[in-house]
């Protein structure tokens, strides 16, 4: 299964939340997709080379109708080293003007970290999303609770009961994605939502990302999990 079809993301809007992978989940998404629009409720950093065109623009919609090059790419404003993106209500008025575009939308931030529980502030999720994605790091399992690897490790241990230091087991990860104030939070009751574990780049990876993805299915029964290694030529692992 290619990634788009795995995450549902032909003609809709999709919002990528977590840590681990959510702008090489974007890029690879709009490259697989006819029509794709790649935008962001929150700062994200320049990818020019990751589009055919990316605008920096107060007017999206206009700049949507005219354009002829896929993928587009789309920001509110640029500095040197980093893009804002647009309010929730600009958000919902370009997925409800995109028809056969798919949008798609980074919502919240991480640092570069591998894992994260969302602040007061997060996610940034429009009211039109239709696929959210709570994403995480296979790599993060053994690691130890603490700013490194983790962004709010402190929101992590309030979730999973680990403390400061810990090393991070399966089910914590898994515990962070499904919760109501993890990768569940502030999702529209309209959506679906399908967790993506990242870097799974060797079969002691997979092995690690089929055990959360089984517990994460234990705690959201019907869940569907991927399991991607987003550098490699075909990026889907597994869908579980």
């Amino acid at each position: 299964m290619d990634l788009p079809s795995a995450l549902e993301a032909e003609g809709n809007t999709v919002c990528v939340v977590g840590a681990g992978g959510k702008k090489s989940t974007l890029y690879a998404l709009a490259d697989g997709l006819e029509r794709a629009l790649v935008t962001a409720t929150v700062r994200i950093p320049p990818f020019t080379e990751q589009v055919a065109d990316l605008r920096v623009t107060t007017d999206p919609n206009t700049a949507l109708e005219e354009t002829t090059d896929w993928p587009l790419g789309l920001v509110a404003d640029r500095e040197e080293d980093r893009c804002h993106g647009y309010d929730l209500a600009e958000i919902d008025a370009l997925a409800s003007n995109a028809a056969d575009t798919s949008v798609l939308v980074k919502a919240d931030g991480a640092r570069t970290r591998w894992f994260k529980a969302p602040g007061d502030h997060e996610p940034q999720l429009p009211t039109t999303a239709d696929v959210v994605v709570p994403i995480a790091s296979a790599k993060i399992v053994g690691k130890r609770l603490d700013e490194e690897y983790v962004h709010r490790p402190e929101r992590v241990a309030a979730i999973t009961g680990l403390e400061h230091g810990d090393r991070i087991s399966a089910p914590a990860v898994a515990a962070v994605l499904t919760s109501d104030r993890g990768g569940w939070k502030g999702v529209p009751h309209s959506a679906t939502v399908i967790p993506l574990l990242n870097m799974v780049d060797t079969p002691a990876l997979e092995a690690t990302a089929r055990e959360i993805a089984a517990e994460i299915r234990e705690r959201r029964p019907g869940a569907r999990v991927v399991l991607t290694s987003l550098l490699a030529d075909e990026p889907v692992v597994a869908v579980v």
